[in-house]
């Protein structure tokens, strides 16, 4: 299962640093992506990492200010989100893939995850 925290609400231009703990398997054996649900729109893949070797697939909205990471010794997936703006609020989801999956066919929504979080809600005001 993964787990995640770190949601909030910050003031535009602060920052939040997600964590998504995955469990039951060591992270080298997943896949685990961010992905964001604003109301009323579709949810999409923001960022997304090899718990392997950590390469990365970012969405071209959040390149130059998100960044995701991983530490395999505490199975843990982070997103560190700065310059924030009220057009990436939304609830952020951990989801995770067995690692025969890439990381832009898990951020470019072509596969199902094999588990998903239950959400952290990140509020941005202006």
């Amino acid at each position: 299962q993964v787990v995640e925290s770190g949601g909030g609400s910050v003031h535009a231009g602060g920052s939040l640093r997600l964590s998504c703990v995955v469990s039951g398997m060591q992270l080298e054996y997943w896949v685990v992506g961010w992905f964001r649900q604003a109301p009323g729109k579709k949810r999409e893949g923001v960022s997304c990492i090899s718990g392997d070797d950590g390469t990365r697939y970012d969405a071209a909205s959040v390149k130059d200010r998100f960044t995701i990471s991983r530490d395999p010794a505490k199975n843990t997936v982070y997103l560190q989100m700065n310059d924030l703006g009220p057009e990436v609020a939304g609830v952020y989801y951990c989801a995770a893939v067995y690692h025969e999956a890439t990381v832009s066919a898990l951020c470019e929504d072509r596969l199902e995850p094999n588990h998903w979080g239950r959400g952290a809600q990140v509020t941005v005001s202006s």
